[in-house]
């Protein structure tokens, strides 16, 4: 990964943070939290992942308020509550108005479907094909045009990601996102995949009768 999200290389100062043990709503400590001592580099990076993203040493390309909307966003998508709940927090403290919350579950309202969804460019996967419903952000009074198009593109990467192709970066081209910036924000999007999934998993786990709690 080469944009300015990784340019940051201590975190120390935010050492005992576990979003994902929080997301997945495990407490510390509990029989599933020690199962995941025995991944110690994968419970490091993941944590590293996330702060390297959303406390970076430089937003310039993207700032930490468009960072934390696609997030909420992205959550919303999954309906993942704890989540919405911490982006939605962490938004707030970073100066996102009540108005662009509330854009953003309105969004991620009207953005959602049933999955998977997309077109298969190959001819011999056609036939299994679902065209993903239209999408476009609606509160671009509030969003913005760039950050518009941010959610655009998460919800593409986010629920029909057989449909990415090079010309669908053109919106985000004419948005204003450079290069760099749209790097970033398709890894924004792709960690939050990942970092929602495994807060799911570790919840089932967690909540599982006869599994470790």
């Amino acid at each position: 990964m080469t944009t300015d999200a990784l340019t940051r290389t201590d975190p120390s100062g935010l050492a005992g943070d576990d979003v994902l043990r929080d997301l997945a709503g495990i407490p510390a400590d509990s029989p599933v939290d020690r199962l995941r001592d025995l991944r110690p580099v994968a419970r490091r990076e993941a944590q590293a992942a996330y702060d390297l993203l959303f406390r970076p040493a430089d937003d310039a390309e993207v700032g930490i308020v468009e960072r934390l909307a696609v997030a909420t966003f992205v959550a919303a998508l999954h309906h993942h509550e704890r989540a919405v709940t911490h982006y939605e927090r962490e938004l707030r403290a970073a100066g996102g108005s009540d108005a662009l919350v509330a854009a953003l579950t309105d969004e991620a309202d009207a953005a959602v479907t049933p999955g998977p969804v997309g077109t298969y460019p190959e001819p011999g996967l056609a036939a299994e094909s679902v065209p993903a419903p239209p999408y476009r952000a609606t509160a671009r009074d509030v969003l913005g045009e760039r950050l518009a198009a941010a959610l655009e593109h998460a919800r593409l990467l986010v629920l029909h990601p057989r449909d990415a192709r090079p010309e669908r970066l053109g919106a985000l081209v004419a948005a204003g996102w450079s290069s760099t910036g749209v790097v970033t924000l398709s890894q924004l999007v792709a960690y939050l995949v990942f970092q929602l999934r495994a807060a799911a998993g570790l919840s089932v786990l967690h909540t599982t009768p006869g599994e470790p709690r």
